[in-house]
Parts: C-alpha cells; structure tokens; sequence
C-alpha cells in the first residue's frame, strides 16, 4: 500500500471531499488525522470509514483560522502516530455577494481559513519537518477558480488565487529541503455542499453544458488524484496545479 507506516492530516475532512480523502488514504494503509471545526456526527462517521478499511484513524477539533491553534494540531498528530509526513489543506468555505456588498467580516471568513489557515498550518507542519530532518509533501486542495473568474465569489477567488501563488513560491524555497508541494483544483464535484444546486434541473443542465464531460465529478474522483501526488509516483512533481474539474476550466462560459 502506498502509504502504510505513514501519517496524514487532512483539513475540513468530516464531509464531502475531505471524508473521501481521508478514506482513501486509509485504503493506502495511512494512519490518518481527520480535522473539522467540531466533534459531531459527520467527524464520527469519516473516522468509522476510515477505520473500516483497517487504517488507524484520530479525529481533532480545531479553527485554523485561529493561528494560535495550528502548532497544537501538528504536535496533536505527531503524539498520536510517532510521525506526521502528510498535509492535505481541504478545509475552505465559500460567500455568494456582489463585490459591492461584501463586508469585512465576509471577506476575513473567507480569507482566513481558506488561505491564512492554510498557511500557517503549512508553516507550523514545515518547522516539525525541519526539526524532525525529515521530508514531507503538502497538497492544498484548491479550485478551478484559482484561475477561472466567478462573478459573486471575488473573495473566493481571490483566496484560491493566493493559495496557488503560495504553493508556487514554497515549491521553490521548500525543494531544498525536500518538501513537495502541489494544487489540486476540482471543478463541479457532488458534494453535500451542491445538494441545492443537484435539486434543480433548470441549473444543472446549463452546469453540465459547461463541462466537457458533461457530468459533475465525485469526491473520489478528487481523493485518487491528491493521493497520487502525495505518493512516492509523483516524486519529482512539485510547483503545479492538477485540474480535476471534466474539463469545466477551459469550456467555461458565464451564465
């Protein structure tokens, strides 16, 4: 298995795309640290589907967009397991407003976990490698919209904008050091996120016609392609982004 006698952390993993990361990675034979804001039934049900693949698996609560709570999540991690040699950054949120009535308080929501969390935890999780000597392999799993303009989500995009710059920068300064750093940019997955949105055909259908494939993508479809690039298979891959969006990204029109 790729992955056994390693550790992951992975963000914002009680639901959706997170739950499919952590139990693919528990497929992998990963010990894995599920992570969400708070200790509920959708954490419970991502650790028990990890734990049924046979793969050890701990849940810890935490806001990384509080930076005072990132250092503990690393050390939290590495006294349960021994190691961590994993961060998949999945947490993010998203607000729907007009540029002109964004608030303050809806821009800092959307900017502090989607990109200050990122990378403070990031640095936290580096500072263990370099204390550890020890390589390691971050993958931010960010958005088509890293690149993709979507009018109403300017602040989204702007987070997703700077969390692809920030994993451009760190996979040169971070090389040295054997650390590998990589985007993944899902497109329009089927998440509980999306249940809306499924429930009606008059938005599906023109969604679809902007994907190549003509379909959303599933949440595994977004877990086998992190799980790549944090496996030893993409060793020598570090400082892109990897689309995993059926082709919305270069089909894309503005409804």
């Amino acid at each position: 298995m790729k992955f056994s006698g390693k550790t992951v952390l992975i963000t914002g993993s009680g639901r959706g795309i997170g739950r499919a990361i952590a139990v693919k990675f528990g497929q992998e034979g990963a010990n894995v640290v599920v992570n969400d804001l708070h200790d509920d039934d959708n954490a419970k049900e991502t650790v028990r589907q990890v734990e049924a693949t046979g793969a050890k698996a701990i849940f810890i609560p935490s806001d990384i967009s509080k930076v005072e709570n990132v250092a503990g999540m690393i050390a939290n991690a590495v006294e349960a397991f021994g190691q961590l040699n994993i961060l998949i950054n999945n947490a993010g949120v998203e607000i729907r407003a007009p540029f002109c009535e964004v608030t303050e308080q809806q821009y800092d929501i959307v900017m502090d976990v989607n990109l200050k969390g990122m990378f403070f935890l990031t640095q936290a999780f580096v500072k263990y490698l370099q204390q550890a000597n020890m390589p390691g392999v971050i993958v931010n799993n960010s958005s088509v919209h890293e690149e993709l303009p979507f009018p109403n989500f300017t602040v989204y995009c702007a987070s997703k904008g700077g969390m692809q710059m920030v994993m451009r920068n760190l996979a040169v300064e971070l090389g040295p050091l054997n650390i590998r750093i990589n985007n993944v940019a899902p497109g329009a997955i089927r998440t509980p996120i999306n249940a809306s949105l499924l429930s009606k055909p008059e938005l599906m259908v023109p969604l679809q016609n902007n994907i190549s494939l003509h379909r959303l993508g599933e949440p595994e479809d977004v877990a086998n392609v992190i799980a790549f690039l944090a496996s030893d298979e993409a060793k020598y891959v570090t400082g892109s982004t990897y689309y995993v969006d059926g082709g919305l990204a270069f089909h894309y029109t503005e409804q």
